[in-house]
């Protein structure tokens, strides 16, 4: 190894974080943790203040590790909202990109200003400076004017603003065919090959 350089292993573990933020949503993040553990050798939890309120009213789930599926909750790492020392925090600990899901209005105008005052928004800056993936899966309706701006700046700094819109021509059965359409599209998004629906015209 020649001086000065750090060996690096071929096979780099495959690491994503995941956020929750206080949006009406819950069902998408629990939904999407489910599918997207297999891709990955590591996904990184968080949750912000509002988040767990949030998932108890609407989904019954009162804490953190009840998202964490059980048959490979060994692949989580579970991170304090206002931990700015772990390790997504830093540019230089690789990772492919951040999902917040749902992602609240409050939340993205405080990524769109540059406002870093939580682990949350501090990798989303992350992503963002180092052109990592970041899916924001918005849940807001209507939307204002400062919404707008916020994630117009977003999408032109690279983020990739997936609102939770279910389509209706797949001739859904379920509420909870509507969540898969949602969690498929962030999948996409996010580059994962696991699939819950089929294309359009496939």
């Amino acid at each position: 190894m020649e001086h000065g350089l750090v060996e690096m292993s071929n096979a780099r573990p495959k690491r994503i974080m995941v956020a929750i933020t206080g949006a009406s949503g819950s069902v998408y993040a629990r939904r999407f943790l489910q599918t997207v553990e297999s891709a990955y050798d590591c996904v990184y939890l968080t949750a912000s203040e509002n988040a767990i309120a949030i998932a108890e009213h609407e989904i019954g789930l009162s804490k953190l590790t009840d998202f964490v599926p059980a048959r490979t909750q060994d692949k989580f790492k579970l991170l304090d909202a206002g931990d700015m020392f772990a390790p997504p925090a830093s540019g230089s600990h690789e990772y492919e990109g951040l999902v917040i899901v749902p992602c609240s209005m409050g939340i993205v105008g405080r990524i769109a200003s540059g406002v870093s005052n939580d682990l949350v928004t501090r990798a989303a800056d992350v992503c963002l400076k180092e052109r990592r993936k970041l899916v924001l899966v918005i849940r807001e309706s209507p939307l204002s004017l400062i919404h707008l701006r916020n994630l117009t700046a977003l999408a032109e700094a690279g983020a990739t603003i997936l609102p939770a819109a279910p389509g209706f021509y797949g001739k859904h059965e379920s509420v909870d065919d509507l969540v898969d359409f949602v969690v498929d599209r962030i999948c996409r998004a996010i580059g994962v090959d696991s699939r819950l629906m089929d294309g359009w015209g496939e």
